[in-house]
């Protein structure tokens, strides 16, 4: 399938999607949501991915939405919102919830929903002139794409507030002191180094890192006896599958293990 808004594909387990409207830096309209939220499943579904990178075209990783396609749409926007949230909140929620990791490469500014995007991926990896902004409640609104969800709990509630509340500028080396990036690149590398660590995790075992995911994504609505056995329930399984077979046999004979993600 080709998209309109991106461009993906798929090579020795990593998938690559590229939010490819440069002219517009990456802005989200109705059809990038849409596509995006596609292109989530095809993540999810196709056994063949085991790991997945979000990055975008030009000096842009992504300026949050289309406010020019927001003006057209004239006294419709309110229901709009609605259409473009719920394909974009499926899409974050699909990458989640999907075994394979997923890694943000953000190769230049992150504004509202471009911010929720990056953030919301396992791994951030930013160029060493990325910047990242809010930007919501300049344009009267609150944000939307799941920022609020995970930027508390990235850098806790009160750096979250100031984020949302001044809209303020963040460097790329500010976002990592803060812990909203975990590395960074020079802008000539930050792709080799994003399917460096893709490459690595599409040779791993994909369903202890989807465990992994899950463990933490929900680990904030549990308390510590339901959580461990979350854990006990998760290590079992783990043993049970092929790839946690292998990765005993291979500790015990002392070679490198050869995971197939199963």
């Amino acid at each position: 399938m080709t998209y309109e808004t991106m461009t993906y594909e798929v090579a020795h387990g990593v998938a690559t999607i590229t939010l490819n409207r440069p002219d517009q830096a990456n802005a989200l309209d109705l059809k990038m949501s849409q596509e995006l939220f596609d292109v989530s499943v095809r993540c999810d579904e196709d056994p063949e991915v085991r790991a997945v990178i979000l990055t975008g075209t030009g000096k842009m990783f992504c300026a949050g939405g289309d406010i020019a396609f927001f003006k057209s749409v004239g006294e419709g926007l309110p229901a709009m919102a609605k259409h473009m949230t719920m394909y974009l909140h499926a899409a974050v929620s699909r990458l989640n919830r999907m075994d394979a990791p997923v890694i943000a490469a953000v190769n230049g500014t992150a504004a509202g929903a471009g911010f929720s995007l990056a953030i919301m991926a396992d791994i951030v990896m930013a160029s060493e002139n990325a910047k990242f902004t809010m930007a919501y409640t300049r344009l009267g609104v609150s944000p939307d794409g799941s920022s609020s969800y995970f930027l508390p709990r990235r850098i806790g509630t009160k750096r979250a507030l100031d984020l949302m509340l001044t809209n303020r500028l963040l460097t790329a080396q500010e976002a990592m002191d803060w812990g909203m990036v975990d590395y960074l690149h020079r802008d000539a590398i930050l792709m080799d180094e994003a399917r460096k660590m893709a490459a690595q995790f599409a040779q791993g075992p994909t369903l202890a890192y989807g465990r992994v995911k899950q463990l933490i994504h929900d680990s904030m609505n549990e308390s510590l006896e339901s959580q461990m056995e979350r854990e006990t329930v998760g290590i079992a399984e783990g043993m049970r599958s092929a790839d946690g077979r292998e990765g005993i046999d291979a500790f015990i004979h002392k070679r490198k293990p050869n995971f197939e993600g199963r």
